[in-house]
């Protein structure tokens, strides 16, 4: 060891203590003359109990050589583990590994590490062999058991975030993001759908579909623009190819043409889903809502598509143009994402479990996107596929196609905070944009697919052959082209935005361990307007320097995180680097249930077609009444409070299954009473481990209606006080046979867009 990193060492852990200090240097100075191999061992040792009486031990699974350097330079020692990494932290971690030539050097880094011993840092390590480390680094949460840490051990990661860090997780809930906050998850994240259920495959044919009428309505006016010389949709294609009016009317010569049928129907779909959003469709009779048939959606699909390929055009196009302009500035005012739609209704596959843009595939064919989910042949549990609306207006630098990698780092989930990274990187593609082309070399710009590609000749050579920038470059590139002000005005703040949206959501789903925190990337694309739209979040993010820019900014934001974490605790003024405060609720009393799971069980009600005559007295049948009761389980009121979707459930008593309920009459209205009225027990009202939940009392005019035959377990059951006090509801719903009978519809959330 060099003496000058001897005297830093010794400096840096005694700090504070200069006498201390001194005695050791002029230990050091003695030692050096007599004994090289004692003095280390003496320092060490100083060292070491210092950082034992400081519980300043830690332990890093994976490589992770700035998180190591730098807890050194404050003093702490590392434990370390018993075992080698099976990956090493050179990609996004989703649960995936990482390629063999990366697991064959982190192995022999850690050799070559190993074999040095007499290296003081590795003296150190072997005096705390036995000790608890205070702090844990790991790549993935699964290495450790984090339910066995003490409080006083801090980790980096939480448990239950595949809410939000797997596709399936954020696609399923993104939906519930207007129950927390006054936020419409449309305006920054591109509609998706799970393709693992067939209503959700249902959901993705309907809106593929209302896409299809849409981009027929834009070729109309994009090509009615394209005649006049002036096109009017912004970022779109004008059609067909290029030249003057004349060569475009020879082209059109030779194409199919198509009736003006195909814009009307094409119109009469976006009516129907206008009047949905606005929900005019409720007090209209079902005849005047009808729908296009299974046929007449084929035809209308494949007339798009030759229209689409240049195959077909629409000769009587003008006559629909005020029409189509009418009809799109409607839907735009509605719709936010009905400028990235684009033209040609392209939509992204991906695996929703998998990370690093493997096996992800763009198309534009509705009956290949079906049969490419179908093919796997897994169950629901397992076939995970999770198709979401491609981007098809992206700012462009260049020609060329960009995302955004943004670091933010929560520090607490109750209350939940949240830190920014100011600095953010640019990943170009190695190929110039072109929707012709559908290849994932041109639309993925994530590193672990591109550094294996070569850079397009036809690129421009003012990109890095690196095809990285830092968000400061970016920001250079603004300012040259007069858009300097569009980062802290529009880009920066909605990515904020987004972030704290998607965290909120997210929170009643992760376990809020104390003293845990986590480091997260998300990826951004910019719309043609600037704005950010959110792709997906990463837990673990890369911090290999695979670039010039990553070698800075990864070691900077790991860096950055040691302080926010480490220093902060400390000293709360303490130098935080380039994060900041994004957000920091109150902190909240967490309910004794998870209430975030929001759903609504019931049986669905259909729009008569004539009007039912009044009901005045109805008797059943006891066939009819054989339906098991329904148990009504009401949410917890809390005073003051608006309160969230309905969370019922509907269960079933088998003890009753067998019981004979003879006929009866319809019961009487309530009558108010102390004994036999609803009442709503506070959420924190809990009575013997268990919530006392509002219950309902009915009474019935029948009064001498013989008794069904329930049996001694039964009374035992209702009488006992300490059981949680429901009631059933008598059933008389004529179109349920039995409680499994009952249709599970989910919440829709408040203005939501598509249904």
């Amino acid at each position: 060891m060099e003496p000058g990193e001897r005297k830093r060492l010794s400096s840096a852990s005694l700090e504070g203590d200069p006498r201390e200090e001194n005695k050791l240097k002029r230990g050091i100075s003695q030692d050096l003359t007599s004994s090289p191999r004692l003095d280390r061992y003496k320092i060490a040792r100083q060292l070491t109990e210092k950082a034992i009486k400081e519980k300043k031990i830690f332990s890093i699974y994976g490589h992770y050589p700035v998180i190591r350097a730098t807890l050194r330079r404050k003093g702490w020692v590392e434990k370390k583990f018993h075992f080698l990494p099976k990956v090493i932290p050179n990609a996004d971690d989703d649960g995936a590994g990482v390629p063999e030539h990366k697991c064959a050097e982190g192995k022999e880094n850690q050799e070559e590490a190993l074999e040095k011993t007499d290296d003081i840092h590795d003296v150190m390590s072997r005096l705390v062999k036995n000790e608890m480390p205070y702090f844990l680094w790991t790549i993935k949460r699964d290495v450790i058991d984090y339910h066995s840490l003490s409080c006083d051990q801090m980790l980096n990661h939480y448990g239950k975030t595949a809410s939000f860090t797997t596709k399936i997780g954020l696609c399923v809930n993104m939906r519930s993001l207007p129950w927390y906050v006054q936020a419409n998850p449309d305006s920054f994240f591109p509609r998706c759908y799970g393709l693992c259920t067939e209503s959700e495959k249902q959901e993705f044919l309907d809106d593929f579909r209302r896409t299809v009428a849409s981009s027929i309505l834009k070729w109309v006016v994009s090509h009615q623009n394209y005649s006049r010389g002036k096109p009017s949709i912004k970022g779109e294609a004008c059609e067909p190819g290029s030249g003057n009016k004349k060569a475009s009317e020879n082209a059109e010569s030779k194409l199919t043409g198509l009736s003006g049928q195909l814009v009307d129907t094409a119109c009469q779909v976006c009516r129907a889903y206008l009047r949905q959003l606005e929900h005019e469709g409720i007090d209209v009779s079902e005849d005047s809502t009808r729908g296009l048939t299974e046929d007449e959606w084929k035809d209308l699909t494949e007339q798009y598509y030759s229209l689409l390929h240049g195959e077909a055009f629409i000769s009587t196009s003008r006559n629909h143009f005020s029409q189509c302009q009418a009809l799109l500035n409607k839907i735009t005012s509605v719709n936010p994402q009905t400028e990235i739609d684009g033209l040609r209704n392209i939509w992204i596959i991906k695996p929703a479990a998998k990370s690093r843009g493997r096996d992800i595939v763009c198309m534009n064919r509705v009956e290949e996107i079906l049969e490419l989910v179908a093919a796997d042949h897994l169950s629901a549990k397992d076939n995970k596929w999770v198709v979401q609306k491609y981007i098809e207006t992206p700012l462009l630098i260049y020609d060329t196609k960009f995302d955004i990698r943004q670091w933010f780092l929560v520090t607490d989930w109750n209350p939940l905070t949240i830190w920014f990274y100011k600095e953010s990187y640019l990943r170009f593609s190695t190929q110039r944009f072109s929707l012709e082309n559908l290849d994932s070399a041109i639309h993925l710009c994530n590193n672990s697919i591109q550094k294996h590609l070569k850079n397009d000749k036809d690129r421009s050579p003012l990109l890095p052959y690196y095809n990285m920038w830092t968000s400061t470059r970016f920001r250079e590139y603004l300012q040259k082209r007069g858009r300097g002000a569009v980062w802290a005005s529009v880009i920066y703040p909605a990515m904020k935005r987004a972030i704290a949206n998607t965290m909120r959501v997210a929170q009643d789903h992760v376990e809020p361990r104390k003293n845990s925190f986590e480091l997260y990337g998300a990826d951004f694309i910019l719309g043609r307007d600037f704005q950010p739209w959110l792709i997906e979040i990463n837990s673990s993010p890369t911090m290999h320097a695979s670039t010039p820019v990553t070698a800075q900014l990864c070691a900077q934001v790991q860096e950055d995180t040691i302080k926010v974490v480490v220093d902060r605790k400390v000293d709360r003024n303490c130098n935080i680097g380039n994060f900041e405060l994004l957000c920091r609720q109150p902190a909240v009393d967490l309910s004794p249930f998870h209430g975030s799971d929001l759903c609504v069980e019931g049986v669905s009600v259909r729009r008569a077609k004539k009007q039912m005559p009044t009901i005045s007295n109805v008797n059943f049948s006891s066939s009819l009444l054989d339906i098991q009761p329904l148990k009504v389980r009401c949410p917890l009121a809390m005073p003051n409070q608006p309160l969230g979707p309905p969370h019922s459930a509907l269960q079933q008593d088998s003890k009753l299954k067998d019981a004979k309920v003879l006929p009866c009459t319809l019961p009487v209205p309530l009558r108010r009473s102390a004994e036999r009225s609803c009442k709503v027990q506070s959420a924190n009202a809990v009575s013997g481990g268990k919530i006392e939940f509002p219950t309902c009392n009915f009474q019935h005019i029948d009064s001498k209606a013989p008794k069904t035959g329930l049996t001694k377990a039964e009374s035992n059951k209702h009488s006992d006080p300490d059981i949680l006090n429901e009631h059933p509801l008598p059933s008389v719903l004529p179109s349920v046979k039995t409680v499994e009978d009952a249709l599970f519809q989910p919440p829709k959330p408040p203005d939501s867009k598509w249904t």
